[in-house]
C-alpha cells in the first residue's frame, strides 16, 4: 500500500494564522482555496495538493471540512478549539491523521515520518546496494521502489537520493 504524504490538518484561532500557514503551504507547492466544497467528483484528490482554508462555526462546515480531509484535500480551518464545533472538528480530523494547532514553528522531517518500506530501501542503499538490488531484496518492483525513494526525498526536502541516504544516516537511531 503506498503511504501519501499526510495532507496538511491545520486548526487556527485566527484569520491571520490562518495566512500565515497559507503562504506557507503555497510555497511548498500546495494550491490554495477558500471553502471546503469540493467541485472535483473524484474521491481521492491526494494528488491535487490542495488545501481548502475558511472559518468552522456550524455543524454543516464542519462536515464539509472532515469530507474534503477524508478525500485527501488539506485543510486550514479557523474556530475556537475550544467550542463545541472546535472540539468535534479536531476529534474527526484526529482520526484522519495529525492536526496541528496554532501555527507553531515548521517541523523538520525525522526517519519516525518514514513508512517501514522506505527504512529498509534506505537502509539497503546505506549498505551500498543499488535501487534494483535494495528493490529486489525488499520484494518490490524497481518503479514501486523509485517512488518510496522519491517520497522519502520529498520528505527530507532534498533532491537526490544519495542526500536522502545521508540524511536518513544522520537521523536514524545506531543498533
Amino acid at each position: 500500500m503506498t503511504r501519501q504524504p499526510d495532507a496538511p490538518r491545520h486548526v487556527v484561532a485566527s484569520g491571520s494564522d490562518a495566512d500565515t500557514l497559507l503562504r506557507r503551504l503555497s510555497r511548498d507547492g500546495w494550491a490554495v482555496r477558500e471553502g471546503f466544497a469540493l467541485p472535483d467528483p473524484s474521491w481521492d484528490i491526494t494528488g491535487v495538493r490542495l488545501v481548502l482554508h475558511g472559518r468552522v462555526v456550524d455543524p454543516d462546515t464542519l462536515q464539509l471540512a472532515i469530507l474534503a480531509a477524508a478525500r485527501g484535500a488539506g485543510i486550514v480551518a479557523v474556530c475556537d478549539p475550544e467550542s463545541p464545533v472546535g472540539r468535534a472538528l479536531i476529534d474527526d480530523l484526529s482520526r484522519l491523521g495529525p492536526v496541528h494547532q496554532g501555527v507553531g514553528p515548521e517541523r523538520p522531517a525525522t526517519v519516525a515520518d518514514l513508512v517501514p518500506e522506505q527504512r529498509a530501501l534506505l537502509d539497503r542503499l546505506a549498505a551500498g546496494d543499488t535501487i534494483a538490488a535494495a528493490a529486489a531484496a525488499e520484494f518490490l518492483s524497481l518503479r514501486t521502489a523509485n517512488r518510496r525513494i522519491a517520497e522519502a526525498r520529498a520528505l527530507f526536502g532534498v533532491r537526490t537520493t544519495r542526500e536522502a541516504v545521508l540524511a536518513y544516516l544522520r537521523q536514524r537511531p545506531q543498533p
